[in-house]
């Protein structure tokens, strides 16, 4: 497909502010802001892969988000429709959040370009994706004011046509041998099982290990103090899981794609923090029309 220009590769950063300390650069989502021609490209690249995948049934259905007919609500649907089952039923339920640190942009190129052919691509669309990851330039761009340019030896860039895909790839094997219920939107993690029994727990626990084995395998970090678990159940004995040497938080609360769920999975936080939304809307409104009135 030939070499592909410089400035395809080059890359505005923005840092768009999560939550957290603002002066801690961590709490911050780097959104690169490429190339127009480049991403009309990156389109047609991504529209090569994805037909692939689709044809060959490659990316498996733990995965939710940027894959045809799925979206942030079957994500939703189809993880906690199985939880408020078991937990109807009387069951304790541990569900933990996962956190990769920086996931988009610690993915090794080696290691992408070898599972793109793990998964059967054809030999001009490895050499383009490769090609487009090499050699790659960046620079943070802040009310104005531009970083020095930076050359990038791994990740895939946030913001670009064809970064979810790649990332989508790169994780599609992270399901191999987990006995609990496992489910992504890209690199939003949910791992959930029962956990009634001892036996369940250590099943859990096990999972947990080769998630952590998985990471290290791919130079990939989980980001422990994010990583969360949510004990759901009148029975449950609230039992504290680990990753590595790291035990795991407890959380009463989690916001899983915007959704606040609680520890008893009802709606009150979430219907109070839309109201209150609403509201601070609504008094906005009003103000501007007694000012022009």
């Amino acid at each position: 497909m030939g070499e592909i220009p410089e400035d395809w590769k080059r890359a505005n950063i923005v840092p768009i502010y999560e939550k957290g300390d603002k002066n801690n650069p961590g709490n911050y989502r780097p959104v690169s802001l490429t190339s127009v021609p480049g991403k009309i490209m990156e389109q047609v690249i991504k529209e090569i892969i994805c037909k692939h995948l689709e044809g060959g049934k490659v990316i498996g259905n733990s995965q939710q988000g940027f894959v045809k007919n799925k979206s942030c609500q079957t994500y939703l649907i189809a993880f906690f429709d199985r939880i408020t089952s078991l937990v109807d039923k009387g069951e304790a339920v541990d569900v933990v959040y996962l956190d990769f640190s920086k996931a988009f942009d610690t993915v090794s190129h080696d290691i992408l370009i070898n599972k793109l052919g793990k998964y059967n691509l054809d030999g001009a669309t490895i050499r383009w994706v490769h090609n487009w990851l090499n050699n790659r330039t960046q620079r943070v761009v802040i009310n104005g004011s531009q970083s020095c340019w930076q050359g990038i030896t791994s990740g895939v860039p946030q913001g670009s046509v064809l970064g979810p895909a790649l990332f989508n790839i790169f994780i599609n094997d992270l399901d191999i041998g987990i006995e609990s219920m496992l489910i992504k939107f890209v690199d939003d993690l949910k791992l959930g099982g029962i956990a009634s029994a001892l036996e369940d727990r250590v099943i859990i626990q096990n999972d947990l290990d080769k998630l952590e084995k998985w990471a290290e395998v791919n130079r990939m970090k989980f980001n422990k103090d994010k990583c969360k678990v949510l004990h759901l159940g009148k029975n449950n004995q609230f039992h504290t899981y680990r990753m590595g040497r790291d035990c795991l938080g407890r959380s009463m609360a989690e916001r899983d794609l915007g959704v606040i769920v609680n520890h008893k999975l009802n709606m009150s936080q979430q219907c109070d923090a839309v109201a209150k939304k609403a509201n601070m809307i609504l008094g906005c409104i009003n103000r501007c029309v007694v000012s022009k009135t």
